[in-house]
């Protein structure tokens, strides 16, 4: 016997989200640890409990007060048509990458989820995105950064801003746990623990973030900034970040 279910608005809003944010999702995510693999290089992270409490620092310090934010002001805009708005968050991003290594991952990770974009809802590069999302001389502005393209994808999501942040957070910390695993090393259980620590802190990660106003978004993590820096010239390295 077969039967058929019918799809409501939620339940492909949700769908949607899980999609935009899965680790699978084919732009590069999972070649970055974000400073993580420097910080076990110089003795930093040992151990699951250092590396779920650098992971928890991160969440709180960096992404809280920086790209969450960010992602939630570029939503409105997208949804909004305000172009300028768009090309002075896509600017912050850019100017609060410290290193090269963190700005080559914004711009590649921003670049790939537009190619992304392109074979699977080709509508969303045309309208205020074609000046970003086209190529050669065509291009008129900066490649969008990464957390700008993920709001561009997520703004015809009809779901809340705050549900998108949920989900860009939790495919944030699955990946930094994966790369956890990979440069400790860690087992899979201790994995699978950080992750519970971090989806724990999410929710009010996300809440911080929806907080802000413009001239509190902050993006200051000079011991991240100093490792990404070292990390450019580590004898040995899994990740490019």
């Amino acid at each position: 016997m077969t039967t058929t279910a019918m799809t409501t608005p939620t339940d492909a809003a949700l769908l949607g989200l899980i999609w935009l944010a899965s680790p699978a999702l084919p732009i590069g995510g999972f070649s970055y640890s974000e400073g993580l693999e420097g910080a076990v290089d110089t003795g930093l992270v040992t151990d699951e409990g250092s590396a779920a409490n650098w992971l928890a620092d991160q969440l709180h310090l960096g992404l809280a007060r920086a790209d969450l934010a960010a992602i939630a002001q570029a939503i409105a805009a997208w949804r909004s048509g305000d172009e300028p708005r768009l090309a002075q968050l896509n600017a912050w991003v850019l100017q609060t990458r410290e290193t090269s290594e963190l700005r080559q991952q914004a711009e590649q990770m921003g670049r790939s989820l537009v190619e992304w974009l392109r074979t699977v809802r080709p509508e969303l590069v045309e309208g205020p995105a074609r000046r970003w999302a086209s190529t050669g001389s065509a291009r008129t502005e900066p490649s969008l950064t990464y957390p700008v393209a993920f709001a561009l994808a997520a703004s015809v999501i009809a779901a809340p801003a705050r549900d998108s942040l949920l989900a860009f957070a939790f495919g944030w910390a699955e990946n930094m746990m994966q790369a956890a695993i990979k440069s400790v090393p860690l087992g899979q259980s201790a994995g699978q623990r950080i992750l519970l620590r971090l989806a724990a802190e999410i929710p009010s990660a996300v809440d911080h973030a929806l907080a802000l106003a413009d001239d509190e978004r902050q993006a200051f993590c000079p011991m991240l900034a100093i490792l990404s820096s070292r990390h450019e010239t580590q004898y040995s390295r899994l990740f490019r970040s």
